[in-house]
């Protein structure tokens, strides 16, 4: 499966991936698959286009934390339903 390249939005990354789909198409996966890695590269991206300074990309850096969350929410509501989560 082609990763899709960063998008130069933030609102575009803050959705997490289906965690369930990132973990089936690796080969192995560890603790250090993330669902949000789009979201880490456009803001690790954005730092790249505006010289290291970190204002510039702040929308980029929640987007992040807002995609970690809603990920993290999806594996608790998965938990409590008692379907299988990968990790």
């Amino acid at each position: 499966m082609p990763t899709p390249s960063p998008s130069n939005s933030p609102q575009y990354n803050v959705k997490p991936a289906d965690y369930k789909d990132v973990f089936a198409a690796r080969q192995s996966y560890t603790q250090h698959t993330d669902p949000c890695e789009q979201a880490a590269k456009a803001s690790l991206s954005c730092m790249d286009r505006n010289d290291y300074n970190r204002d510039n990309c702040m929308d980029f850096f929640q987007a992040y934390r807002d995609c970690k969350k809603a990920w993290l929410e999806q594996r608790r509501e998965d938990r409590r339903a008692g379907r299988p989560t990968p990790i």
